[in-house]
């Protein structure tokens, strides 16, 4: 961590706490929550002590000052421990930086000092059965109905859906406008007329369960964030994001692989010497290594770039697809060092593949990435 370009001592000293409970809470127990699907979010209250469940916000709404690098660095080592953990965080933070960018005062009042506490966790709720990569194809309806709207939709793979104190969800309050006839809705998760189904059965991150979400409810009109038609706007701020949390998360995940190879490689023989002599062994982790530092490189310059208040979407899009590609291949490689204990359960390897693969799809598949920086490049 001390090479990175641009890192305070604040930062370090900020991931530094939370790698050494990633490492002594988490890792311990991360086959475990893979194996039996438990919830990660049997760890928001620790989680929240350090200052992570609100490390998003600003400290008027419990914070704790954190830069976006020092963010980077956080989830990156929560990842390494534990994909879950890392997903359930991000998902947490979806919901929160919705209220932060689109909410004023009172909402942010209400809600974020809660989330940062660990008091309530956050969901987002955009995406749904006919409307992922084109969130603008949504079918949910908010109606207003004198001091509430009538929310009625179907939304999709909803990560803390089942365990949130709040949900937030985005909504077409005008169906014939496109885009801007999107708004977004803080909704308590307990109001009636909400129903969750049964956790999806996923490939990976199975401590994180997404949930099909129902909505035929009531939600004052006090808990739509800013104007109706802004919800759009609101959504694509809070992916970008979110796009720097999931490629710090498969930084988290690189490292991890990475560092199991290099043992592996080290400590195997064949032939009588260690793999770590054979320079195809070598040729790979070498591939591994250099994916690697470009997507850190990368996300931390989206990240100085969020920092210093400049426009980041381009660049958050570019570290996300980085850094998801890159994952990809350097959990598989890993895996393939390993030879067949790799495809065993008794190692990680597997299991960090299965976490891998759904960070090229979530918070904007990586063609969705490739469009939105080559339209930055042409317009």
């Amino acid at each position: 961590m001390s090479e990175r370009l641009g890192i305070t001592e604040d930062d370090r000293a900020i991931a530094d706490a939370v790698a050494r409970f990633a490492q002594n809470e988490l890792a311990p127990q991360a086959h475990i929550v893979d194996r039996d699907e438990i919830r990660t979010t049997r760890y928001a209250s620790q989680l929240a002590e350090l200052g992570v469940m609100g490390m998003n916000l600003p400290e008027r709404w419990g914070g704790i000052g954190a830069s976006p690098a020092a963010l980077i660095l956080s989830i990156a080592e929560i990842a390494k421990a534990c994909g879950s953990t890392a997903s359930m965080i991000g998902a947490h933070y979806l919901a929160t930086d919705s209220i932060l960018i689109g909410g004023d005062d009172t909402i942010r009042d209400r809600y974020l000092p809660d989330a940062a506490s660990g008091a309530k966790l956050g969901a987002f709720a955009l995406t749904e059965p006919v409307a992922g990569s084109n969130p603008a194809g949504m079918i949910t309806r908010a109606e207003r109905e004198g001091e509430h709207y009538r929310l009625r939709g179907v939304k999709q793979f909803i990560s803390n859906a089942d365990d949130a104190g709040f949900i937030v969800v985005y909504a077409k309050t005008d169906p014939n406008a496109g885009a801007r006839g999107i708004s977004a809705f803080v909704v308590d998760r307990h109001t009636p007329g909400i129903t969750v189904s049964a956790p999806e059965k996923l490939m990976g991150i199975r401590g994180a369960p997404a949930h099909e979400v129902t909505f035929d409810c009531l939600v004052p009109v006090a808990n739509r964030l800013g104007e109706e038609g802004a919800g759009f706007y609101t959504a694509m701020k809070v992916l970008d994001n979110s796009r720097l949390d999931v490629a710090a998360t498969s930084l988290g995940l690189s490292e991890a692989a990475l560092a199991a190879a290099v043992a592996w490689a080290k400590e195997r023989k064949v032939g009588g010497e260690p793999l770590a002599n054979k320079q195809g062994i070598q040729w790979m982790l070498a591939d591994m290594k250099l994916r690697l530092e470009a997507a850190w490189l990368i996300t931390l310059q989206a990240a100085a770039k969020r920092g210093a208040g400049e426009k980041f979407s381009d660049y958050s899009a570019m570290a996300k697809l980085c850094a998801s590609e890159a994952v990809g291949f350097i959990t598989d490689t890993a895996l393939q060092v390993h030879g067949g204990y790799g495809f065993t359960r008794e190692l990680p390897l597997e299991r960090l593949v299965r976490d891998a693969r759904i960070l090229r799809i979530y918070e904007g598949a990586s063609e969705i990435q490739r469009t939105v920086i080559a339209r930055a490049m042409v317009a």
